[in-house]
C-alpha cells in the first residue's frame, strides 16, 4: 500500500515559480514510477510529467516541456514538480500517482495509487 499526499499548491502570479511536493507513506515507494497529472475544470485528467523508479529517466507532456521539472528523493519518499514561469493555462488540480511500470507513465488507468490533489491557480 502506498498513500500519497500532495502539497504546495495555491494562488500564484504568472511567471512566479512554484514547487509541488508529493509525500508517500509505505516502504515500497522506490518500487514505483511516479507521475503528475492535472485536471482543469470541465476537462479530463491530463498527463504532465513522470519519473522512473531510480530517478534516472523522466518524461514530459509537450505542452509543459522546458517549464516543468520532475524529481524524486527515494530516501525521503517524495516526488517534486517544479513549475517555472506558470501560465493561467496551468490552472488545475494537480495529482501525483504511483505506477508499477514506467512504460505506462501516461496512462492514468494503469496507476495503482493517487493522491487527493492540490489546487494550483495562476493569475495573469
Amino acid at each position: 500500500q502506498v498513500q500519497l499526499v500532495e502539497s504546495g499548491g495555491g494562488l500564484v502570479q504568472a511567471g512566479r515559480s512554484l514547487k509541488l511536493t508529493c509525500t508517500a507513506s509505505g516502504r515500497t515507494f522506490s518500487g514505483y514510477a511516479m507521475g503528475w497529472f492535472r485536471q482543469a475544470p470541465g476537462k479530463g485528467r491530463q498527463f504532465v510529467a513522470a519519473i522512473n523508479q531510480s530517478g534516472t529517466s523522466t518524461s514530459y507532456a509537450a505542452s509543459v516541456q522546458g517549464r516543468i521539472t520532475i524529481s524524486r528523493n527515494n530516501a525521503q519518499n517524495t516526488v517534486y514538480l517544479q513549475i517555472d514561469s506558470p501560465e493561467p493555462e496551468d490552472t488545475a488540480v494537480y495529482y501525483c500517482g504511483a505506477v508499477v511500470y514506467y512504460s505506462d507513465y501516461d496512462v492514468p488507468e494503469e496507476y495503482a495509487y493517487w493522491g487527493q490533489g492540490t489546487q494550483v491557480t495562476v493569475s495573469s
